[in-house]
C-alpha cells in the first residue's frame, strides 16, 4: 500500500510516524552494514519491500518490527513499540482521530445495520468486508492488520465497557464463505460472554426502529467531552456538540429497549450458526 502523508515535506520523518520508523530502520541497518536484501531475507521479505518500508512508502507488518528487534542489536524492542502507532497510518486520515479516542474510551456504544462492528470482526470476516468494499487489493493486508490492532483494547487488564446492538440484518447478511461466517458468529458468542461486553439483537420482528438512519458509536471518555462517531457515505463524522452526543444516546436506549435480551440475543446468534452447519 502506498501511503501519501498530508505535510507539505514528506521527506522529513519528523513529520510522519511512518516516515520515522523507514528511517530508525535504514540508520539500524546501514550502522550493521547490512544489505537491504540481507533485512529480507532475515524479514522474510524481498529487497524492495525493505526499500519502500525505509522510505516510508510502505506500512511494515508486525513481522517485519518483530524481525527488526531481533536482527538490531540496540533495538531494544523499539520497533514492536512504533509498529501500533504507525499501523494507523492505514486508515484514512479523517478516521485516525475516531481510532485514538476509541483507544482511550471508557465505554464504548455501537450500533450496526449491515456488518458485524470492526472491534468484534475476525480477521478474515474482516478481509471479506474489506473486499466488499473493492478496496485496492495491495492495501487489504494493512487494513486489515490495522483493524485487528484495534481491538487490542478489548484484551488490556481494565478493557471498555462495550455494549454492541445489532439490526438482525447482520446475521443475515453472510461475508464470507459459511466457515468464515460461523467463526464469526462464534466470535461473537465468545465476546458476549465476557464480563465487559454486552450484545442484543433487535429482530425483524420488532420492524421499524430509531436506528434506521444508520450505524453509529457513542464513546464516554473518562476525561474530555463524550463524543459520537457517525457512518456516512464518502467518510465518518465525529460529533462533539453535547446535544448531538444526548441525541444518540436517546437513540440508543430507544434500540436496546426493542431490542432481544441478551440472552435471547445469543439464542438467536446460536440459531443461526445452526442454519449454516453442512
Amino acid at each position: 500500500m502506498s501511503v501519501k502523508t498530508e505535510h507539505p515535506d514528506p521527506t522529513d520523518p519528523a513529520m510522519s510516524p511512518l516516515k520515522h520508523f523507514g528511517k530508525e530502520v535504514r540508520i539500524e541497518r546501514e550502522r550493521l552494514g547490512m544489505s537491504r536484501a540481507e533485512l529480507g531475507k532475515a524479514a522474510h521479505c524481498g529487497y524492495s519491500l525493505v526499500a519502500k518500508i525505509e522510505q516510508g512508502e510502505r506500512l511494515p507488518a508486525l513481522d517485519f518490527a518483530e524481525a527488526c528487534d531481533r536482527v538490531f542489536p540496540t533495538a531494544g524492542g523499539r520497533f514492536v513499540r512504533l509498529w501500533p502507532l504507525i499501523i494507523k497510518y492505514a486508515y484514512p486520515s479523517w478516521f485516525r482521530p475516531f481510532v485514538e479516542l476509541e483507544a482511550l474510551a471508557s465505554a464504548i456504544r455501537s450500533f450496526e445495520v449491515q456488518v458485524v462492528p470492526g472491534l468484534l470482526q475476525t480477521e478474515e470476516y474482516a478481509r471479506a468486508v474489506l473486499e466488499a468494499g473493492r478496496l485496492r487489493t495491495d492495501s487489504l493486508d494493512e487494513l486489515v492488520a490495522a483493524r485487528m490492532e484495534r481491538q487490542r483494547i478489548l484484551t488490556r487488564e481494565f478493557p471498555p465497557e462495550l455494549w454492541v446492538v445489532l439490526d438482525e440484518n447482520v446475521l443475515n447478511r453472510q461475508m464470507g464463505s459459511s466457515r468464515v461466517f460461523a467463526a464469526q458468529l462464534a466470535r461473537l458468542v465468545q465476546e458476549a460472554e465476557t464480563p465487559s461486553t454486552v450484545i442484543q439483537v433487535i429482530p425483524h420482528s420488532a420492524g421499524g426502529h430509531a436506528g434506521l438512519g444508520g450505524a453509529f458509536a457513542a464513546l464516554t471518555m473518562d476525561e474530555g467531552p463524550d463524543v459520537v462517531y457517525v457512518e456516512a457515505f464518502v467518510q465518518g463524522q465525529i460529533l462533539a456538540d453535547p446535544a448531538n452526543v444526548k441525541a444518540a444516546m436517546r437513540v440508543y436506549d430507544l434500540l436496546t429497549a426493542v431490542a432481544l435480551s441478551p440472552s435471547k440475543s445469543l439464542d438467536l446468534i446460536h440459531t443461526t450458526m445452526k442454519e449454516l452447519s453442512p
